[in-house]
């Protein structure tokens, strides 16, 4: 029996999130959202996330279904202003784009607080003194610019252009790879290249076992401050560097 793979992530802040992700990277007006086009981007994440069998949080199910109404909504011929005296037609995406504006303030001021934390962290008031150990140990590192997000855009390129929307699996196979082994794989691969390993090059199995889990492997890797992804600007292809770089 085959039985599919179940992953929680706990990377994904939620559905507001990624639709602010979104509008960052395609350089979106939040005051004027064009609705056919983000929910076109939103879908095509859910459908890469659903594909791997990442267990997404209903909210994300329920932000599809309200994007699709007030598309649907946007769709709709414009009553004409007859008399003056008509009642106001609220812009349907009016709620979504206050919820927007509300939740990137938070995000800021949440982000803001993690730079004064940071700066609180290295600020001393103390004599110097040597700390030859604690500094190896406590090296300041770099995730490097690329969110869980862009990681999910990358497979579902990935999976356009080697044409792996059918099923991959063809059979079925009890053989599991443990995370902890496809991590020393990667890192291993990784480490090969000093100019970084293409995202793409580290799924050469179209198998959605080996994907799932080598996802996995690299989120991992990330936690724990192995390797980080880069790329040059939005759209470009994603690298993988060792942390030792």
């Amino acid at each position: 029996m085959n039985q599919a793979y179940e992953v929680k992530l706990d990377v994904f802040e939620g559905p507001l999130d990624l639709l602010l992700h979104l509008i960052n990277k395609y350089e979106i007006d939040i005051y004027d959202i064009p609705m056919a086009e983000i929910t076109k981007q939103y879908l095509d994440y859910i459908h890469t996330m659903k594909y791997l069998e990442l267990n997404i949080a209903s909210e994300y199910l329920v932000m599809a279904s309200t994007l699709v109404a007030i598309k649907s909504q946007m769709l709709l011929p414009k009553q004409e202003i007859v008399d003056e005296t008509d009642e106001y037609v609220e812009d349907p995406r009016e709620e979504l784009m206050n919820r927007l504006i509300e939740y990137r303030k938070y995000k800021q001021a949440a982000e803001k607080l993690k730079e004064r934390e940071e700066e609180a962290i290295h600020t001393y008031t103390r004599p110097p003194v040597v700390f030859d150990e604690l500094i190896q140990d406590k090296t300041t590192v770099s995730k490097g610019n690329v969110s869980v997000y862009d990681m999910i855009n990358a497979l579902g390129k990935m999976f356009q252009r080697k044409k792996w929307d059918q099923p991959l699996d063809t059979k079925v196979s009890r053989a599991e790879i443990p995370i902890e082994k496809r991590m020393k794989d990667v890192l291993k691969m990784v480490k090969k290249s000093h100019h970084g390993v293409a995202f793409d090059q580290l799924f050469p199995y179209p198998s959605k076992t080996h994907i799932v889990i080598t996802f996995i492997a690299i989120l991992e890797l990330m936690k724990v401050h192995e390797v980080y992804c880069k790329q040059k600007q939005h759209f470009d292809t994603l690298y993988v560097f060792s942390m030792e770089e």
